[in-house]
C-alpha cells in the first residue's frame, strides 16, 4: 500500500467514524428531548449525559438500540448501588439500627431484580415491549421502596437518595424508550 492510498484509507476510517458519532449523537439528543418531554420525572441533561457516559451509545443507530443500552445502563447501575448497600453494611457496627434495617431491605428489593433484568432484556430483543414494560416498572418500585423505607422515621437521612434517585430516572428513560416502541408498532400494525 502507498502511503498515499494508506492516508486516504486512513482519513477515510476517520470520516465514517466521525459520521456515525454524529448520527449516534443525534439519535441520543432526540430520544431524549422526547423522553422529557413525556414525562417531568426525566430531566434532559440527565438522559444525555447517561448515554453519553456509555460508549455503547456512540454506535446506536436506531431507537432499539438505544433502548437495550438503556436497559443496560440501569442494570450497571442497580448492580453498583448492590455493592455499595453492601459497603456500608460492611459498617455494621457504627450504623443506626434503623439505618441497618432500611438498608437490608434496600439490599433485599435491589437483589431481586437482578432476574427482573434478564427477563426485561429478552423481551425487549423479543420485541414483547408490554411485557419488558412491566418489568421495567417494578424496577422504578424498588428504588422508590428503598427511599421510603428511609421516610419512615422523621429524624432519618438516607445514605442512598442519589442512587435512587439515579435508578428511578434511568428507569423512566428506559421505559419512555420502551412506550415510543410500543406506539411505533401500534401504528406500524394500523397500516
Amino acid at each position: 500500500m502507498s502511503p498515499s492510498s494508506s492516508l486516504l484509507f486512513t482519513f477515510t476510517i476517520l470520516f465514517c467514524s466521525l459520521h456515525s458519532f454524529v448520527r449516534a449523537n443525534r439519535l441520543i439528543q432526540q430520544t431524549c428531548k422526547n423522553c422529557s418531554k413525556t414525562d417531568p420525572n426525566i430531566s434532559y441533561k440527565f438522559c444525555v449525559t447517561s448515554f453519553q457516559s456509555d460508549h455503547r451509545s456512540h454506535y446506536a443507530k436506531t431507537l432499539q438500540e438505544l433502548g437495550l443500552i438503556s436497559i443496560k445502563i440501569i442494570r450497571h447501575n442497580v448492580t453498583d448501588t448492590n455493592n455499595h448497600i453492601n459497603e456500608l453494611l460492611k459498617k455494621e457496627k457504627s450504623l443506626d439500627p434503623f439505618i441497618k434495617e432500611c438498608l437490608d431491605d434496600c439490599l433485599e428489593v435491589y437483589s431481586d431484580t437482578v432476574s427482573t433484568f434478564r427477563e426485561a432484556i429478552r423481551d425487549y430483543k423479543a420485541k414483547r415491549y408490554a411485557d419488558c414494560n412491566v418489568k421495567l416498572s417494578s424496577i422504578i418500585d424498588a428504588s422508590t421502596t428503598c427511599e421510603d423505607g428511609f421516610k419512615q422515621k422523621n429524624d432519618s437521612i438516607s445514605p442512598l437518595t442519589k442512587r435512587n434517585k439515579d435508578t428511578f430516572q434511568l428507569s423512566a428513560i428506559a421505559l419512555s424508550i420502551v412506550n415510543m416502541l410500543i406506539s411505533a408498532d401500534k401504528l406500524e400494525g394500523a397500516f
